[in-house]
């Protein structure tokens, strides 16, 4: 090796016995790592090998498949498992006849980057489970799990109660079902409950309305409608088919194992002083409460709240979310940016030209690329696999950072879970800002996946690409102008980009806009009436139009990629009203000459000439103009006059 590394971790390189081509020192040369010589079968008769170089530290082994295998071997020398990167199912199993080396070297280049770990909350379930069912498999499903749990048996018809001590039994209809695993809250209606006394047949006790109660876990055999939206995202909760052995078998299975205290993770993190969700009462961007599919986000006033305990991390409300109030942090939007920037600049540093991006999750995406190459024709050797922990969560911005760090295409896989509705907009979206389409690979055969992206016509990366660094709109920003020529481009409706229109004629710059704008995109002049406006700050989110009482604002979707968008611009402006009486300047000429118009000699307070002076004073000189008038409705009596000494002595008998 005659490479020079710069990373003080090495590269153990295996072939997996020869079925993929490595070149150990272009590799060492792009990524500052010492490589290993290439072995052939490091996880069966070369373990002996790998347990060395374990056992040493500071490794980094090149495959992923046997990751396990390595950490149990780490764990029986007492050391800190290795890291472990693959470059066989996502590089080396490939047809294409292209080198694969600058793919390798960027994956490994990302695989060095350091990775936080994320935020969690622990829950403690205690196994009070709520069974919702009926018959024999409700039944038999309560006996198995009150070996385990403390079960209660909610019979939704008009069953006899089993002959069972080992758990309770109840009638009745669930009315209401809020919360999650360890903090469900049910309501009932016609609840009854069993009657342990008498011979013969258990009875019930009369029906009541209005019951409720609390559990760990809720196993739903019932049939009927789901107790959540999105239910399967929903911690928990089991739902199971009760014609359908296998499932009820599985569920409770599953719920047997919901006890003890796990670990939540905190998918996003929310700055409610960013969020434009409304002002005074006034509703404006709604975008994540629309998107989110479990109901964790719910309108607070003037911002959003996230219930961490219901949020299933899809990611979402972080894409949609047009100020940055919502942002994924499982991991953060700046993990993401950087992951994207390292594999583009690695892949050219080792002599790859415009690499291709295949975003999918880290779930079916992965197993997806696994069967191709296995099985099929795997990726070609210019698509860069980039696995993400919640899809919807790879927006607009993510996807123009990928354009502006160097990538000349993104595909994005989709998978069976995935929210099309959002990764359609925002792939729409992003093409548009662009210029580049997004294609959406929406197939569940991998042979068809591979075809599709050796079928693609690749296109050409951006000449000089950007850093993405800043927040998501920053980064948007910089990617745009490096990408589209355009100085204007025309948005959909709901892109979060766009200018604020004025007529003019109908405004009276009252700038109830100003005061409520949640971005400070609007603002005023405190030397003279002028509405101006910031085009870079605008969310578009349509609180100034719904404010607006003369119904003079519109919104136009757009990108203003000058240098325009970033400074003030005045939208209206008009003359000063010079007080009658001290001259200074204060209101709007044109609105004080029409209140006056309106008002005077026409209202019963403004009837007299004097009092319709005042409408154009200003404050301190109507007050006074208040107070020295004559006809003052709020003037008093006449004051007593004051007593003095003399007064007191005149009415005494002895002076």
């Amino acid at each position: 090796m005659t490479s020079q590394p710069t990373h003080g971790k090495r590269l153990i390189l295996c072939d997996c016995s020869g079925t993929q081509k490595i070149d150990p020192e272009e590799i060492s040369a792009s990524t500052g790592l010492s490589c290993s010589k290439v072995h052939t079968a490091l996880c069966t008769h070369e373990i002996d090998i790998a347990s060395e170089a374990i056992g040493s530290g500071d490794v980094i082994i090149a495959c992923g498949q046997e990751t396990e295998r390595f950490q149990e071997l780490a764990y029986d020398l007492n050391v800190s498992p290795p890291e472990c990167v693959d470059i066989r199912d996502r590089a080396g199993w490939t047809t294409d006849k292209d080198a694969p080396t600058p793919k390798m070297s960027a994956l490994i280049a990302e695989g060095l980057l350091p990775q936080s770990e994320p935020k969690v909350r622990d829950i403690t379930s205690e196994g009070t489970c709520l069974i919702i069912g009926t018959g024999p498999v409700a039944i038999g499903a309560a006996t198995q799990l009150a070996e385990v749990l403390s079960v209660t048996l909610l019979l939704t018809a008009a069953d006899n109660a089993p002959m069972s001590s080992s758990f309770d039994t109840v009638k009745g209809q669930v009315t209401r079902a809020v919360g999650s695993l360890a903090h469900f809250e049910i309501h009932f209606d016609a609840l009854q409950e069993v009657d342990p006394t008498g011979r013969g047949v258990q009875q019930f006790t009369a029906p009541q309305d209005g019951a409720q109660s609390h559990c760990d876990i809720i196993l739903d055999l019932s049939g009927n409608s789901p107790l959540f939206p999105a239910h399967e995202k929903r911690d928990g909760y089991l739902r199971a088919d009760s014609k359908h052995a296998p499932s009820v078998a599985k569920a409770v299975f599953d719920a047997a194992q919901m006890v003890g205290t796990f670990e939540k993770p905190l998918y996003v993190k929310l700055e409610e002083s960013l969020c434009a969700h409304s002002r005074a009462e006034q509703a404006a961007c709604s975008n994540c409460l629309n998107a989110c599919p479990t109901g964790a986000i719910t309108s607070a006033g003037d911002h959003v709240a996230i219930d961490p305990l219901i949020c299933a991390g899809c990611g979402a409300c972080s894409a949609l979310c047009p100020s940055g109030a919502i942002a994924y942090d499982a991991p953060s939007v700046d993990n993401t940016f950087r992951r994207l920037e390292t594999l583009a600049r690695t892949y050219r540093k080792a002599g790859g030209q415009n690499p291709r991006l295949l975003v999918h999750d880290d779930a079916h995406g992965t197993e997806m690329i696994q069967l191709s190459a296995r099985f099929g024709r795997g990726l070609p050797s210019d698509v860069i696999p980039f696995a993400v922990s919640a899809l919807a969560g790879f927006g607009h911005a993510e996807m123009l950072a990928a354009f502006g760090a160097g990538f000349a295409d993104v595909h994005v896989l989709l998978s069976p879970k995935s929210d099309r509705d959002t990764i359609t907009r925002e792939a729409a979206l992003a093409a548009t800002l662009s210029g580049r389409a997004v294609p959406l690979l929406d197939v569940a055969d991998p042979d068809a996946m591979s075809d599709a992206l050796y079928d693609a016509t690749p296109s050409i990366a951006v000449e000089t690409p950007i850093l993405p660094i800043g927040t998501r709109r920053q980064v948007t920003r910089t990617a745009t102008k490096a990408l589209n020529p355009n100085d204007i481009i025309a948005l959909p409706e709901t892109a979060p980009y766009g200018a604020v229109l004025v007529d003019t004629d109908a405004c009276t710059l009252c700038l109830s806009c100003v005061s409520l704008c949640p971005s400070g995109a609007l603002a005023d002049n405190p030397d003279m009436p002028q509405l101006r406006f910031q085009e870079d700050a605008c969310l578009q989110c349509g609180l100034c139009s719904n404010i607006c009482p003369e119904k003079a604002i519109t919104l136009e979707p757009r990108f203003n990629t000058t240098d325009t968008a970033l400074t003030q611009v005045v939208l209206n402006e008009e003359e000063p009203f010079a007080c009658i009486e001290c001259g200074s300047l204060f209101g709007v000429k044109s609105t004080i000459e029409m209140i006056t118009e309106k008002l005077a000699g026409k209202h019963a307070m403004f009837g007299n000439p004097d009092a319709a002076k005042m409408i154009q004073m200003c404050d301190n000189c109507r007050i006074q103009a208040q107070y020295h008038s004559t006809d003052n409705p709020f003037t008093g009596a006449e004051r007593p006059r004051v007593r003095t000494t003399d007064d007191y002595l005149s009415k005494r008998r002895d002076h």
